[in-house]
Order: structure tokens, then sequence, then C-alpha cells
């Protein structure tokens, strides 16, 4: 569900650039105004594998689309709604910088989507009311379930809005939001057994991280465990994704009977996507052809798989780092951090 740059005008991507940048703002406010930093740490490991995981497309039956894990409602179960959209805001950087996997003038937009949704509003709406801090495989299943179907259709929404908003297109909100619901709702029920999967993992392994309790400072089981996930998954797993579009893509498509889309070719989107080009060394995850791709279209062709395992384990150590440094920048500002300091035998 990443929007090409062609999709937007400069008055709504910088707009919404100016409110994801607003929320990391404020997240990292928060977050650093916690006295309880022992999931900051985690933030790396966790964005990998949500990097990794999303290259991995499933086919969705009887469509000819497929789909990809969002991640948003997981990383706001596990690490909770603050960290969950800095983290996911890096994910989406290092795929749109160095893969050109959505526009940079579509990065807030992308953000938004991807994570203000699942982190605001199906988080603590929906999944806390319904499954809490409760150990009831029942209502974490519902919770889950409900919540992740949520968080992805609010963003298709958001989607269609954006892109009647900017006028680029030609698209009618009325058919394109036909299409995009039914398989974002695809998407969002595999999203939550993904989701459940993983939770019903942590709560075996490592129980704090989900009880509302303090997690170890130093949870070795899980991050060793979503390491070696988001490498396997990066580097071997995303070889067999599948190579359907996007529900995105697959929408556009049914939508205008084309394959491709040829439009926002302002001078701003030029001047974006030569940024881009030259920013991308992995593009659509594949090493660089010798002849450059000009005006790139909202629709993309079949890809490449030259270059996947190399596009997964760069990005998600990419995402690591980039993640795992704001983390630890978040971590020596906190309180509990201060006071660590000042008495170092105070656990």
């Amino acid at each position: 569900m990443h929007i090409a740059d062609a999709l937007l005008s400069p008055v709504v991507g910088g707009a919404f650039w100016a409110a994801s940048g607003s929320l990391i703002g404020y997240c990292a406010k928060k977050v650093s105004l916690e006295t309880d930093a022992s999931k900051t740490p985690l933030m790396g490991v966790l964005g990998a594998f949500i990097f990794a995981a999303q290259m991995i497309n499933f086919t969705i039956p009887g469509t000819g689309s497929s789909g990809h894990l969002g991640g948003g409602l997981l990383l706001s179960v596990l690490l909770g709604p603050h960290r969950a959209f800095i983290t996911l805001a890096s994910v989406v950087v290092i795929q749109s910088l160095f893969f050109a996997d959505g526009g940079i003038l579509a990065l807030g937009c992308n953000m938004f989507n991807l994570a203000f949704f699942p982190a605001f509003i199906a988080f603590p709406f929906i999944y806390r009311v319904i499954a809490g801090n409760s150990a009831s495989p029942g209502k974490r299943a519902a919770g889950s379930m409900m919540a992740a179907i949520a968080g992805l259709l609010m963003g298709a929404l958001c989607v269609v809005l954006e892109t009647t908003l900017s006028g680029i297109t030609e698209l009618p909100f009325s058919t394109f939001l036909l299409f995009m619901l039914p398989i974002h709702l695809a998407i969002g029920i595999v999203e939550g057994l993904v989701t459940l999967a993983v939770v019903s993992f942590v709560m075996k392994t490592e129980p704090a991280l989900l009880t509302g309790q303090p997690a170890p400072s130093k949870p070795r089981l899980i991050l060793a465990g979503f390491t070696v996930a988001a490498l396997i998954a990066g580097g071997v797993v995303s070889l067999f994704a599948s190579s359907r579009p996007d529900g995105l893509e697959w929408s556009i498509a049914k939508v205008t009977q084309q394959q491709e889309l040829q439009c926002g070719n302002g001078e701003l989107h030029n001047l974006l996507a030569s940024v881009q080009d030259r920013l991308a060394f992995l593009p659509d995850y594949a090493f660089k052809r010798s002849e450059k791709t000009v005006g790139k279209s909202a629709i993309s062709a079949t890809p490449n798989n030259s270059g996947t395992s190399v596009s997964g384990i760069i990005g998600s150590l990419s995402v690591l780092l980039l993640a795992g440094t704001a983390g630890f920048v978040l971590r020596k500002s906190s309180p509990n951090r201060e006071r660590e300091r000042v008495n170092p035998r105070a656990q």
C-alpha cells in the first residue's frame, strides 16, 4: 500500500509530510518522557523484522492480486504506539530512499497510512479494548483480527482520499474505493493471523512485553529470534514472494483497465524522481539495470528477483541501524536512564 509520487500533488504530499513529521516529534517526546524504557532497544530488531516481512507478498486467491504485512498493529502491541510509529517510519524511509518503494513526496502519506491508523486508532480503541493484557487466546485472536482489518481498511480509505484530493489522476472515488476496500479486507485477515501468531510466540517467551509489566532489560531470546527471522525472511523467503501486483496496483489497474498509469510529471515530481534514482542503489529490491527508467508509473512491472536476497539483508540491517539508533537516543534521554546514571545499583 505504498503510494507512488505520481498519484500525489505537492500540496497533499507536503501536508502529510508535515503531519507525519509532527507525529514523529510527538512520539519521540512521549517516549523520552517514559520512565520504563525497557522496550526501546527492541525498536531496531522489530523494525528489521517488519522490513523483511513486507518483502514477502502473498497471493490473494481468485483476484490476481497480492498483499504484504503492514506491521503497524504488531509493532504497537509489542512496543506501544509511540515507538511503533517511529519504527515503522524508519522502515518507510529506508524503503523509499534505498529501494524506490514508495515516492519521496509520498513519504509522509505512506508513514501516515501504514502507521497512524494501527498505532493510534486500531490498537488503543480495538485491540486493547478486546484483548487488553489478557492471556486469553480467544481475546487475543479477536483483538488481532478486528484491529488488523480496521487498520488496513482505514489506511486504504486514506489512500483513496489522498489520491482524489490530489486531482492528478482521473480515478473515480467510488469505483476506486470499491476495489480498494475488499482487497485490503483480505490482506487485513492475513495480517491479523500473522499478528496473532507472533503475539502468541511472544506471550510464551517474554510475556512481560504484553502484560504491562517492565520488560527484561535484555530480552535475549526475542532479540535473537527476530534478528534471525528478519535475515531468513529478507534473504531467503522473499525469493518466493508473489510477483502479482499488490492491492493498490491491482485496484488502479482494475479501475483504469491499464497496466500502466502515467501521471504526475511536474517539475517537483521529476526532481524527486531524479533524487530517488540516485539514492536507490537497489530499486525495486533488485540490482540496477544499465538503462534508466524514466517517468516511473504508479503500476510497477513484474519485479526482477536478482538481488532480492541482498536487498532483504541490506534493508533489514539498515532499518535495524536507523530504528535502533532512534531507540538508543530516546532511551538515553529517558528519566529512567537518568536515574540509572545517578544510582547504577538501582536494578
